[in-house]
């Protein structure tokens, strides 16, 4: 376990010391010759936007290493455990790093396989190997899209090179090929960060064990179509289809998916349906061309990583502890497990936009982004108001149900080890303590970020209290609907159930259509052309 939690963490400490250099506006890059018969380099580039990334990508890394170590004690695919998940992390810290849009792809496709790996984990589980193959086929269907639509920038502009694209966006903009490679590109983010109609892959991926969905399916994996959604900004963004398509597309997922959390009572899956919701929500504020937009995409995208990475760890402490994870079978919690019930009253707390945690600070600018959009932004702050209102309803459930709730059951249950309660509350009191000092958060992670692909003399600040304004009156709208939202929840949750049922068509129905058409297909053209005949 040690050996693995080093390169997380070594990746970690070097990324901290490159944080002056964010700060300062400027960049690093590697060169290193890749495919030199061809020309072809990889380029590793960083700088804010790569940096908080990575930063996130091996500190989360690191902390799921040491909780999976006593998560998984004993486990006898251990080690191949180990091997998968760092192969995931070197793919996606490649991934963000490189500069090469073919070596990005190759790292895309590599944290497909790698996710296809870990999800089937269990392989002898037939629900673990077919949530598995979901996630491969659709995501990698998705990466084919993605691979036309770098090909189709390399012939247009003569270059891979994200450095130089992001200084010529208007090459492309104003190219015949535009709307092909947006939908090529689009389709691949899309995909990969479950926005509607691809979502449905997302909860069917918690068969994974638990380490496995706090790191790829709250922290990392999923955030990947929303780092290309960023790193494409300058160079596809700007245009009416791109803001309105991300914007319409970002409004439905959150707003489905928040919906969709309600009706759970499997904690895990709940949570999936959350993350559903915030991936919405980044990819409606990245379709936005105003700082405050973008400044609230880059703060809610480290509001996120660390309340739901420590409520993913916490629910698999529940799970751990108690043998079961279902909302109807758990309660009274608190006092058998004191040190996980902070954790979870901590990050529930930035997940639901308390004052003084960060969730608070990454709500208050993110309906302050969203009245800003350049398209639809009544669509956008409605769709906000909406989601953020469930989003505090379903925080309420995963706190005060299973810890504060009616006990349920009379078998004895201890705290967790420390190796499994110290990375959620380490992730919950971060939420908390850059709550408290915003201007540093602003300074060394968040306005390095958003420079690094919006340029802006603007001025980027977060604070704790702006005064009586909209943000405000929203933030209290939302407290208000999802207080009621919570003491409601019963006759909500019978409404959405009922409500899901008669849908005539949904992602997952078509998803099983296209694989039976393909399976008939291809028994017809073997029975067409293996007939037997001389």
């Amino acid at each position: 376990m040690r050996a693995s939690a080093a390169l997380p963490l070594a990746l970690f400490v070097w990324i901290s010391f490159q944080m002056p250099f964010f700060a300062a506006g400027q960049a690093k890059r590697y060169v290193v010759d890749w495919v030199p018969s061809l020309g072809v380099e990889l380029t590793l580039m960083v700088d804010g936007l790569s940096g908080l990334f990575t930063l996130i990508i091996s500190g989360v890394g690191f902390l799921i290493v040491l909780y999976a170590g006593a998560y998984m004690a004993g486990h006898a695919q251990l080690g191949r455990f180990y091997l998968f998940l760092n192969g995931f992390l070197i793919s996606m810290v490649g991934l963000v790093l490189t500069d090469n849009l073919l070596a990005c792809f190759v790292f895309w496709e590599l944290t497909t396989l790698f996710s296809f790996l870990l999800i089937g984990f269990d392989h002898e589980s037939a629900v673990a190997r077919s949530s598995a193959r979901q996630a491969l086929l659709v995501t990698g269907v998705g990466g084919l899209f993605l691979l036309v639509g770098i090909l189709l920038i390399g012939q247009v502009s003569g270059s891979y090179s994200l450095a130089y694209l992001t200084s010529s966006g208007d090459l492309l903009r104003q190219h015949p090929l535009y709307p092909v490679i947006l939908c090529c590109v689009l389709m691949g983010a899309l995909t990969k960060s479950a926005q509607f109609p691809f979502h449905f892959w997302l909860p069917n991926a918690m068969a994974a064990p638990t380490p496995i969905s706090t790191y790829l399916h709250s922290a990392t994996m999923v955030k990947a179509g929303i780092y290309l959604l960023a790193r494409f900004h300058p160079i596809l963004g700007g245009t009416f289809p791109w803001m309105s398509t991300l914007v319409m597309i970002g409004a439905l997922t959150a707003v489905w998916g928040a919906v969709l959390a309600l009706a759970q009572t499997d904690l895990k899956r709940l949570l999936a349906y959350t993350t559903i919701m915030a991936l919405g929500i980044l990819t409606m504020l990245l379709g936005g061309q105003t700082t405050p937009s973008l400044t609230a995409a880059m703060t809610f995208l480290l509001v996120h990583a660390l309340y739901k990475s420590a409520l993913f760890m916490v629910v698999g402490i529940i799970d751990h502890q108690t043998g079961t994870r279902d909302l109807t079978a758990i309660g009274g919690l608190g006092r058998a497990l004191p040190l996980t019930a902070a954790a979870a009253v901590a990050a529930g707390l930035s997940m639901a936009g308390f004052p003084l945690f960060l969730g608070f600070i990454g709500k208050e600018i993110m309906y302050k982004g969203v009245l800003t959009e350049s398209a639809f932004p009544e669509l956008a702050t409605a769709a906000a108001v909406v989601a953020n209102s469930l989003m505090t309803a379903v925080a309420g459930i995963i706190v005060l149900r299973p810890f504060f709730g009616k006990a349920v059951g009379s078998s004895p249950i201890v705290e967790a080890p420390v190796d499994m309660w110290t990375p959620p509350l380490l992730l919950a009191g971060t939420g908390l303590f850059f709550g408290l000092i915003p201007d540093w958060v602003v300074r060394w992670l968040v306005e390095p970020a958003v420079l690094a692909f919006h340029p802006t003399a603007e001025e980027i600040q977060l604070q704790l209290f702006h005064g009586i304004n909209e943000p405000l009156l929203l933030s209290l709208l939302t407290m208000s609907l999802g207080a009621i939202s919570y003491l409601r929840r019963r006759s909500i949750r019978k409404w959405i159930m009922g409500l899901v049922q008669h849908l005539p068509v949904t992602g997952e129905r078509l998803y099983h259509w296209g694989l039976d058409t393909v399976a008939r297909c291809a028994n017809w053209q073997t029975c067409l052309l293996q007939n037997g005949s001389l």
